[in-house]
């Protein structure tokens, strides 16, 4: 199954590691020091330039960590997660 992100973008389920919020998540020092890491080695792609709201940290076939930034809420991405209409 497929999960939308958002604009054009979708991420294969099985791909996902954690979705998260990222007003709550930004707060902890760690977390910002993954995201400016993740930034730096070119692994993070905003999928809007709305105002983010999350960001979902994927890993692919060769286990390399991919980040995305979404305006859609976590807790929306969650129910999309849950639900058998995915995208």
């Amino acid at each position: 199954m497929f999960i939308h992100l958002g604009q054009e973008w979708i991420v294969n389920e099985k791909d996902v590691i954690g979705i998260f919020d990222i007003e709550n998540t930004t707060i902890s020092k760690n977390t910002r020091q993954f995201l400016a890491k993740s930034e730096k080695r070119k692994e993070v792609t905003t999928v809007s330039y709305e105002l983010p709201k999350s960001f979902i940290v994927c890993s692919d076939k060769k286990n390399k960590n991919k980040v995305f930034i979404s305006q859609i809420s976590s807790s929306t991405l969650e129910k999309r997660t849950k639900s058998k209409d995915i995208v």
